[in-house]
């Protein structure tokens, strides 16, 4: 499995791989040796498993990891709505109860309910009001940045589910928070309001605002996050710069159309060095190899043709780390 060394550079090693610090902004996130698990003996779920994280001031941070990686369940922790098992949690130095009680930490997550009998606008100067006139003071500003003052009279139950998210959204914002944890905040918006939620957060994030997301969406990730840690299994598989993370594998993505031949084309790129992961998809050859001219070579000596060359991807990234 690859790993990421200090430099940030993906490796083939075993040992964990070490949290990037890129500059010398204070730590606002702090995990250290935490894990979590659920149930006991034959059902008993390790959900995280050791993980060591630093984030600091004003980071762009994406956690990726596929489903069961334990992603959620280390932004719960972050939050304090879990408490790790075993190892600390700290946020801006205190425990993340602390943290989530002051208004320093904000949240969009999935779970959790809205009150559908009020309106947006309602919902959000209730909350506001939990955290004192000055959040109330903030209460059309946040609607704005949301894009919710078209919305502000309509009931909460007559919202469609992206709606509901950026209704979160607001929510989360209302206590002008240092830190904001976010769960696939996107989830349900349509093209236009992903666009607009994550304008909303460059300029957060230019203005010093930490963020965290997990996020299903890789071409998030690879647009707006400026340091990508990737979870599997409970672990922290990579930490790294994302456009370091992306390019780290060297390796180009190969495909072609092959009419005749394909089985020999396949057993010769799969014994070529260099070249890994060929598949053949009805009649499209594809491939990644560290020597895309040697592997393009290969299929137009053996009559392919509409060959295409693709530099690497963060998704590409992401399969390799997460593959076995």
């Amino acid at each position: 499995m690859n790993n990421t060394s200090v430099d940030g550079s993906v490796t083939r090693a075993t040992a964990r791989p070490v949290s990037v610090a890129p500059n010398d902004d204070p730590l606002v996130l702090e995990l250290s040796a935490v894990r979590r698990h659920f149930g006991a003996g034959e059902r008993r779920v390790q959900a995280v498993d050791g993980v060591d994280l630093s984030i600091r001031r004003g980071e762009v941070v994406a956690l990726l990891g596929p489903n069961g990686a334990g992603k959620t369940t280390t932004l719960d922790m972050l939050l304090g709505l879990t408490q790790p098992s075993s190892g600390t949690v700290r946020v801006l130095g205190v425990a993340p109860e602390r943290a989530t009680a002051s208004g320093a930490i904000g949240a969009v997550l999935q779970t959790g309910g809205l009150l559908g009998d009020l309106t947006v606008g309602e919902t959000v100067r209730l909350i506001a009001s939990l955290h004192g006139p000055q959040a109330l003071g903030r209460v059309d500003e946040v609607l704005s940045r949301a894009d919710l003052e078209h919305l502000a009279r309509r009931r909460v139950s007559k919202c469609s589910g992206g709606e509901q998210q950026r209704v979160k959204f607001a929510l989360a914002m209302v206590s002008d928070p240092d830190i904001l944890v976010l769960d696939e905040p996107t989830a349900g918006m349509d093209v236009t309001a992903r666009r607009h939620f994550w304008d909303v957060m460059r300029a957060d994030a230019d203005a010093g605002r930490t963020i965290i997301f997990a996020t299903h969406y890789l071409e998030e990730a690879e647009q707006f996050a400026r340091r990508t840690v990737v979870m599997h299994r409970g672990t922290v598989v990579a930490d790294a710069p994302t456009a370091l993370l992306r390019a780290s594998l060297g390796e180009r993505t190969v495909s072609a159309t092959v009419d005749e031949g394909a089985a020999t084309l396949v057993a010769t790129l799969s014994a070529t060095d260099g070249v890994v992961a060929v598949r053949l998809d009805g009649d499209r050859l594809s491939l990644r190899a560290a020597d895309s001219d040697v592997a393009a070579r290969i299929l137009l000596e053996g009559g392919a043709h509409d060959l295409e060359i693709a530099a690497p991807t963060l998704e590409t990234a992401f399969t390799a780390l997460t593959e076995n």
